[in-house]
């Protein structure tokens, strides 16, 4: 054995920081975006908000904040000398809508319905008729804060009184308690009798039902506040799967009832809240805000262009750093300071560059699916990755990043951009091949449009799409069926029975 050197030659990927980052960034939705820039600009002192300015600001993009931080790594290096006043205006920025994401029209797409894409906003203010400066200064109450304000009056123990706001605290937006009595009660070291008594307490808080365990639970508390919860009721509430099916026959058997009493019955249950709490606000609600907007043009094609309300403005600002460059400093003060300026640099081309992207993926997107926006989504054609990726010669992967957590506003509403890439479903003629989502479509329309009388078997509708052209399974009907939450035909002739 010994020790030797050798040559060798090969390739491989380096994924250098730069390009995670990248990468990264991709996949982003806008508000995440917003938040990892704000953090960026929070530890590089030479990322600033780009400002917007007025039109006679003589082109600039933006100016160099009145007041710095200090770039000091010691407070006696000579980087604490740095001004904190500079008027010299930016140099590299990134501004959305000053080039990459300016309306691309997309060749080959025809014509749709009519959208008006603008808008009227306008800032009220203090002394307009109106304002209201009450509605400006409350906010909704959550299901949380309105069950702690009936705690404080409840007239419980100041122990009983903790044990009511850690029951209350592990109840879920629709108002039903999640946490198991024994976990609570082994959490605040307390009896669970206990826990369960503050528990009864509690459920009689309003909205009735809430705090309850389960459905039937909840259903229960809704009947006893009515005065309507007998024994056929507690039947009927055990025996929800059968509410479901609309097996009336059995269900009538189960609770000792008639047919005229079951109806009833069923009657007073379509009347409560299977979700006591639905009615109040939500702190998780988060609206949506589209990344690419699309609209037709005059000459009937569509435009494409990013929403740049959402995309994050930022710059360098290069006066600051030639300031600070040429100041006295140590090795690891100079270190800094590059790594700043390098890391600016990236974060500025990587956002123009994801810019760019997400346009090229949209417009290739909207060239695809034309048909869609011409005529609804019966006309959705099959999309995948692949094909847009070779388009636009990107990558498969990079293809999937962008399209994750993206938004496209259009004239048919708003839709993620996974939405538009779909399975096909070959064709019995040879033909072109159908989207999965149109075919889904096509079945709900053609269960939409059942009689009464006449209510379509899944191998019925099986035959009507082969009529059209399609071909597919009976199996895979029934797994369209399902996921647009449509129950089988049996369960809808016993529907349309009940209702008769």
């Amino acid at each position: 054995m010994k020790q030797s050197l050798d040559m060798r030659q090969g390739q491989s990927l380096v994924m250098t920081p730069q390009l995670q980052q990248a990468i990264k960034l991709l996949q982003l939705s806008n508000q995440e975006l917003a938040e990892f820039v704000e953090n960026e600009i929070e530890r590089n002192p030479l990322l600033n908000k780009a400002e917007e300015n007025a039109e006679d600001g003589g082109g600039e993009q933006g100016n160099a904040p009145a007041r710095r931080e200090q770039l000091s790594l010691d407070d006696n290096s000579g980087l604490g000398a740095a001004r904190e006043q500079l008027d010299a205006p930016g140099e590299d920025v990134f501004e959305p809508g000053t080039g990459s994401d300016a309306a691309m029209p997309v060749e080959g797409s025809g014509p749709s319905a009519q959208t008006d894409w603008s808008s009227a906003t306008s800032g009220g203010s203090f002394n307009s008729e109106e304002y209201d400066f009450a509605a400006n200064l409350t906010t909704d109450l959550t299901l949380q804060e309105h069950l702690h304000n009936q705690l404080n009056i409840a007239g419980l123990s100041a122990a009983d009184r903790l044990i009511g706001a850690r029951l209350i605290d592990e109840t879920d937006e629709a108002g039903y308690l999640r946490a198991p009595l024994e976990d609570v009660a082994k959490a605040l070291g307390a009896d669970e009798a206990n826990v369960a008594a503050v528990l009864a307490v509690c459920q009689g808080f309003e909205p009735t039902g809430v705090m309850a365990r389960s459905i039937p639970e909840c259903l229960t508390l809704q009947l006893k506040e009515r005065g309507r919860f007998d024994p056929a009721m507690e039947a009927m509430l055990a025996n929800l799967d059968m509410v479901a099916k609309h097996d009336l026959k059995a269900l009538a058997d189960v609770c000792g009832v008639d047919k005229a009493d079951l109806m009833d019955m069923l009657g007073e249950l379509r009347q409560l809240s299977p979700k006591p709490g639905s009615g109040f606000s939500s702190d998780t609600t988060i609206a949506v805000a589209p990344d690419v907007f699309v609209r037709e043009l005059p000459n009937g094609s569509f435009g494409v262009e990013l929403n740049s309300e959402t995309l994050p403005r930022v710059l360098m600002d290069k006066a600051y750093y030639a300031e600070v460059s040429v100041l006295p400093m140590r090795d690891q003060e100079k270190e800094f300071i590059s790594e700043c300026a390098a890391n600016a640099t990236w974060l500025i081309k990587s956002l123009d560059q994801r810019a760019r992207t997400i346009l090229k993926v949209a417009s290739e997107i909207v060239r695809q699916q034309d048909a869609f926006f011409a005529h609804g989504v019966a006309h959705l054609r099959p999309l995948n990755l692949k094909q847009v990726a070779d388009v636009i010669e990107m990558h498969e992967s990079t293809v999937s990043r962008v399209t994750s957590n993206k938004y496209m506003a259009t004239p048919r509403g708003l839709f993620e951009l996974k939405y538009f890439f779909s399975a096909a479903i070959p064709s019995t003629g040879g033909g072109e091949a159908h989207s999965a989502e149109a075919v889904r479509y096509r079945i709900k329309a053609l269960i939409d449009g059942e009689t009464e009388d006449d209510v379509l078997s899944d191998d019925q509708i099986v035959e009507i799409l082969t009529g059209y052209g399609i071909e597919i399974a009976r199996r895979t009907v029934a797994k369209y069926r399902e996921s647009l939450h449509i129950p089988s035909s049996v369960q809808r002739r016993r529907i349309n029975r009940a209702s008769a």
